[in-house]
């Protein structure tokens, strides 16, 4: 009767219940407050990245500083630090000390480049890589004359490109610029910021290449830092992704989602004759030769009219530059002498130096960024050629000197193949 009286099954199910609905909200609980660590963490760690990286207003300031003081002058620094009418927008900073912005200048759309008070040269002792040096507009002197201004960019320039025989243009050049205000009269301020330009490599090749269009337009400068014409479309190829994506993504499944979104393949054969044409100019170019050490997508980009452009130079060297520091490097195996991402030479363990001639050339290493991204979508009636030509240009090895007559035919049949293939068009 008693037992009857009280059904402990009754009592037991209820209990049952609530010990599950406590443990699903304790794992609730749980997964709830991972979930925020997570992702205060991340957020964390972007804003330490960003304010670490992203300086441009340590930039501005420093660069104000000193044109107020009557240091440097320029064509950008009453915009920028009186007028305030250049401003600095979105960072695209990667490295601190060479500072990355978006700006808009007036009705002008550019890319500010800042570089933080630290001018990159080549140490020519015992290593390759870009050394930093505070840059302290001390040079010129006060009491140079114009003639002995002339002199020593004459020097720089012979020490970087080599002794080519129309230097005195280039300098010409460099001068005209120098006279920031046009009244015929280049001021210590002015001759102090063009004395630092010229010791950035995107600077000295956009002085050599500015008849192309290859190099974004100067736009203005301000001491060391100075404003290129934006380009619109960055870079050549591929997407961004979370790091978190990025590292479960198999590495061929990577390489075709790069391509997804590209533009027409005629705009493509256009943006890669531009690549073609970049190397042919930099190759026993006007004023020297220079060797493409980072021939990544991201170092490249597009405009409207599908011409291509150089998003970053800093890796675009020149010759005499790179073999003066190279054979100074010591060395164990070929892999100590690589310069950039793409400029090796060999290791001669008889004196443990490095060589001076790269591995391969220029176009071999366009060739072989401008392969998966040229053949993808090529109509089938120039694919296999195409495809033929690619491969033999992405074999080039050698010194410039074994290999220049193929070099040269290679660049010209690529060239060729694809023009005729696009000439007929809207896209020529």
């Amino acid at each position: 009767m008693a037992r009857d009286l009280f059904p402990w099954g009754f009592f037991r199910k209820p209990l049952y219940i609530q010990a599950r609905f406590s443990y699903l909200h304790m794992k609730y609980l749980f997964f709830s407050w991972l979930a925020v660590f997570v992702g205060s963490w991340i957020v964390y760690v972007q804003y330490s990245s960003y304010t670490e990286l992203c300086r441009g207003h340590d930039c501005k300031n420093s660069i104000c500083d000193k044109y107020r003081k009557g240091v440097i002058d320029g064509t950008a620094c009453s915009s920028l630090c009186e007028k305030d009418t250049l401003y600095l927008g979105k960072c695209f900073t990667a490295k601190p000390n060479s500072q990355v912005y978006s700006g808009s200048w007036g009705d002008l759309e550019g890319v500010i480049k800042c570089q933080m008070e630290e001018a990159p040269h080549y140490d020519l002792g015992s290593e390759m890589e870009p050394r930093k040096e505070a840059a302290a507009f001390n040079k010129p002197t006060k009491g140079t004359s114009v003639e002995k201004f002339r002199e020593m960019i004459l020097n720089h320039l012979k020490a970087k490109v080599g002794d080519q025989a129309n230097l005195a243009d280039l300098a010409t050049q460099v001068l005209s610029i120098t006279d920031a205000d046009k009244d015929g009269h280049i001021s210590l301020p002015e001759a102090r910021s063009t004395w630092a330009l010229l010791q950035l490599n995107e600077f000295l090749l956009a002085l050599v290449l500015q008849d192309r269009e290859h190099t974004p337009k100067l736009l203005g400068f301000c001491g060391d830092l100075y404003v290129m014409e934006k380009v619109p479309y960055s870079p050549l190829y591929g997407i961004s992704l979370p790091w978190i994506i990025e590292v479960w993504i198999p590495a061929g499944l990577r390489r075709s989602m790069d391509q997804w979104f590209t533009p027409s393949w005629p705009h493509k054969a256009k943006i890669s004759i531009g690549l073609l044409e970049l190397v042919e100019d930099v190759f026993h170019g006007t004023f020297g030769s220079f060797l493409m050490c980072d021939i990544s997508a991201s170092s490249f980009g597009y405009n409207d009219r599908h011409d291509l452009k150089v998003m970053d130079a800093q890796y675009i060297v020149p010759e005499a530059i790179f073999q003066e520091g190279i054979r100074q490097q010591r060395c164990d195996v070929d892999e100590d002498c690589l310069y950039g991402a793409d400029c090796l030479t060999s290791c001669d363990l008889t004196k443990h130096r490095c060589t001076t001639e790269v591995t391969r050339p220029n176009l071999a290493k366009a060739c072989e960024a401008l392969k998966d991204y040229i053949l993808r979508g090529a109509p089938s009636d120039v694919r296999e050629e195409l495809e033929k030509q690619l491969y033999a240009c992405i074999a080039l090895k050698g010194s410039t000197e074994q290999m220049e007559i193929e070099h040269s035919l290679i660049l010209n049949n690529l060239k060729t193949l694809l023009w005729k293939k696009i000439s007929h068009t809207k896209d020529s």
